[in-house]
């Protein structure tokens, strides 16, 4: 093998390290998947939305059907307002439901739309007003670590 073709090598190796690097930051950006597709708008309200980020998936059934968009905090009732776009072969129920979850134990969070059984759709710009906030591990463990304490203490007065 000549010297040249040695390079020519190297080159395409080192090409194809930076096109796999590039794809592994998108996958770990979640901006890999960039949709020209025809979406339309709604929000929800939420007491507490965890860790849920832009670009954080919309699941139906574990089906992605769209994004979420923006969040932003309501200065009258300071509820966190999380804005989807859903895909617009995806019809919703009027009467569904929105739920913060997390893949796994440590995992993203994304919103599951649990659908209802009305006939009506959501329409663009709607309001989804049955909402269950994100579990906050470190809430949960807290209020478990309290009760556990409490009750060790309610114990230790009771005579036998």
């Amino acid at each position: 093998m000549s010297k040249r073709s040695i390079e020519i090598l190297v080159g395409l190796f080192v090409v194809l390290g930076v096109v796999a690097l590039v794809f592994v930051a998108l996958k770990a950006a979640n901006l890999s998947s960039f949709n020209s597709q025809d979406s339309y708008m709604v929000s929800a309200r939420f007491d507490d939305i965890g860790g849920l980020k832009a670009r954080a998936p919309v699941r139906v059934a574990g089906v992605v059907v769209g994004r979420v968009t923006a969040i932003t905090l309501d200065p009258k009732t300071f509820q966190g307002v999380v804005s989807l776009a859903i895909e617009r072969s995806y019809p919703i129920p009027k009467d569904s439901s929105a739920n913060i979850r997390t893949a796994g134990l440590l995992g993203d969070q994304y919103v599951g739309l649990e659908p209802g059984g009305e006939v009506d759709n959501l329409a663009p710009g709607a309001l989804i007003t049955r909402t269950q906030s994100a579990v906050v591990l470190e809430k949960l463990i807290s209020q478990f670590m309290f009760s556990k304490a409490a009750d060790a203490g309610a114990d230790t007065g009771k005579k036998p």
